[in-house]
């Protein structure tokens, strides 16, 4: 994977001053730590083109921004259905010089023009500078699993695949009410194509911005549509087994080894099975990694939502396919060091202690790989979330993962409640989401409430979960990839009845029947059970004394959104009250780690 950054405007000429230069080179760096291996930068008259890479396919060469033909590419992502577009564009008589994905983008649009991009299968943020006509593409992958932020300024269109690059260009980061509504309200979740920061955008997945002389242009490639399923029950497995092992097949390309992360359960469990018979066929083996916490073993306490273990069928898999496998583990301290980090990864408050972990797995896990293969979306897809399949879930009229907003606002000042409508703007993102459900008409009122749910998750939840997955991976120099996040199984699973998803009430039944031919029935059959967290009760106590320290700091930019008295009684009360704070992050330290979390952007970002 890679960053790339730049701007455009077409009043002006760039190369006339040399602070544009400089100022692109700024961009370029502030994205290093996504690009170790390479980078470099290119400057037109009205377009600047900065790019970091991460070296996966052809490492010797495919240096970017690549030019040809009054043409200039900065790419992030893989491109999976790279050999069929090959062959294609050869027929065209186009020239290849590497064996980089990058040259098939940038040949395809010489010889189709933008709409080349709806032959893509991959994920990808994509900036192509075309001088010969004076306009910029923007463009993201179908599902939006790699980031693409733009916002216009005085001077120039100035866009990068985080946050970080824009405050590189000289954007100033700002808040308003509507921020404020995402970071409390939806956080971590963010609205499609909001930035969070005031005026800042995101490329809309599926979509691509046409920016020129007349402006901008905003079109949609690709969205998801409501059809009639008309397969059998077996047609139907078939078609979701052979959908999901092309899928990771296919993602398993690189000219550098491969891992996959591990846990345990069906979604990564299925992954790594179909990875390592893959790689047995060439005669080599599957490296895997798992993750848990210090002390787990001993500190661990079932419940509904970690009835178990992973480590017990970590083992299984490990044995059943033979894999070279790595157990991690992080200790308290060194989680909760990682929640500031976590913070300039994303440029914003994100998934607490979730994130920082995940974000120092991907650490370690970058020592000795630089390609992994996730789990990641199989529970949105397939339906694996407790609010599919609790009615008093599904039909609550909210985000069936953040409905109770008290657990949002009772710990905010009274004034800073008043001034910022939080409870009213996530209703809103709730009720505009929900209208633009893809629906079939004459479908009974359950199935379309369920078809709602999976399009709220799909909108949502994943998204949020695909932000995590990039930003602590690329912050670490590791290209994380979800084979789950394929297009064509999420077309075509979004419109299988529910009465085939789960079956005899079987969870992910789909995805059950397509893993039969490859995993043990412990592991296909699991309950299923979550990211793990720490156990440690020492882990929410230092929480506690940190975001004490902070309260009691008279310049703490916290204080100017939490009741100071509010936190410190919920610091001295018991943490697992039971109601959702987001998803099944139902404890506490969660909490307390999303307010260290929002005090320490604001003062790093000078909010």
């Amino acid at each position: 994977m890679c960053g790339i950054a730049g701007f455009y405007q077409s009043q002006f000429d760039y190369t006339t001053d040399p602070a544009y230069s400089i100022k692109l080179t700024k961009m370029k760096d502030s994205l290093l730590r996504r690009g170790p291996n390479d980078n470099g930068l290119k400057l037109f008259p009205h377009c600047g083109l900065a790019h970091t890479r991460l070296a996966i396919i052809d490492p010797m060469r495919g240096a970017q921004p690549m030019c040809r033909d009054g043409c200039a590419i900065a790419y992030n992502g893989e491109i999976y259905n790279g050999q069929e577009l090959r062959s294609l564009l050869k027929d065209a008589s186009l020239p290849f010089e590497t064996s980089c994905d990058t040259e098939i983008i940038l040949n395809g649009y010489l010889a189709y023009g933008w709409d080349f991009i709806r032959q893509l299968n991959g994920i990808f943020a994509i900036a192509l500078y075309d001088s010969r006509k004076d306009t910029l593409l923007l463009a993201r992958d179908h599902l939006g699993v790699k980031p693409l932020f733009y916002q216009k300024t005085e001077d120039a269109f100035v866009f990068g695949s985080e946050p970080k690059a824009l405050f590189a260009y000289g954007v100033r980061p700002r808040l308003n009410e509507e921020s404020w509504g995402e970071v409390l309200g939806l956080g971590p979740a963010r609205t499609p194509g909001h930035g969070v920061f005031t005026d800042m955008k995101e490329v809309l997945p599926g979509h691509f911005l046409l920016f020129s002389r007349e402006g901008v242009k905003d079109c949609c490639y690709w969205e998801l549509h409501a059809a009639p399923h008309e397969d059998t029950y077996q047609k139907t497995i078939e078609t979701v087994s052979y959908l999901v092992t092309d899928s990771v097949s296919r993602q398993m390309v690189s000219d550098v080894p491969i891992c996959t992360f591990l846990s345990g359960g069906l979604d990564s469990s299925l992954v790594s099975a179909i990875a390592s018979r893959r790689l047995k066929e060439q005669g080599e083996s599957l490296r895997t990694f798992s993750f848990d916490f210090t002390g787990n073993s001993e500190n661990f306490q079932p419940n509904d939502f970690q009835p178990t273990q992973d480590r017990p069928f970590v083992d299984r898999m490990v044995s059943h396919i033979g894999s070279s496998h790595t157990y991690l583990e992080c200790e308290s301290r060194r989680q909760a060091d990682c929640l500031l980090d976590a913070v300039i990864a994303r440029d914003l408050p994100c998934m607490a202690d979730v994130e920082s972990s995940m974000l120092y797995f991907c650490s370690q896990v970058a020592k000795t790989t630089r390609v992994a293969l996730t789990g990641e979306c199989a529970d949105e897809i397939f339906g694996g979330y407790p609010w599919f399949h609790k009615e008093e879930l599904w039909q609550k009229n909210h985000f069936p993962w953040s409905w109770d907003m008290n657990a949002r606002t009772c710990l905010l000042r009274e004034d800073f409640l008043r001034e910022n409508h939080i409870e009213e703007y996530a209703k809103d993102a709730y009720d505009t989401s929900l209208a633009q459900t893809p629906r079939l008409m004459g479908e009974s009122p359950q199935e379309a409430r369920r078809r709602e749910i999976s399009w709220l998750n799909i909108r949502w939840f994943m998204a949020t979960l695909l932000n995590r997955m990039d930003r602590t991976s690329m912050y670490c120099g590791l290209e994380a990839r979800v084979p789950y996040a394929d297009y064509r199984i999420l077309e075509y699973v979004y419109n299988v009845p529910w009465d085939m998803k789960c079956k005899d009430g079987i969870a992910k039944n789909l995805l059950v029947e397509a893993g039969r031919e490859y995993l043990p029935k412990e592991v296909l059959f699991r309950k299923k059970s979550p990211y793990p967290k720490t156990y440690d009760t020492g882990y929410e106590k230092l929480l506690g004394e940190r975001l004490r320290m902070v309260l009691e700091q008279k310049h703490s930019p916290i204080l100017e959104i939490v009741d100071k008295q509010k936190v410190t009684a919920f610091l001295d009360s018991p943490k697992d009250y039971g109601r959702p704070w987001y998803g099944q992050l139902m404890a506490g330290p969660q909490m307390i780690a999303y307010l260290l979390q929002i005090d320490y952007w604001m003062e790093r970002y000078h909010l």
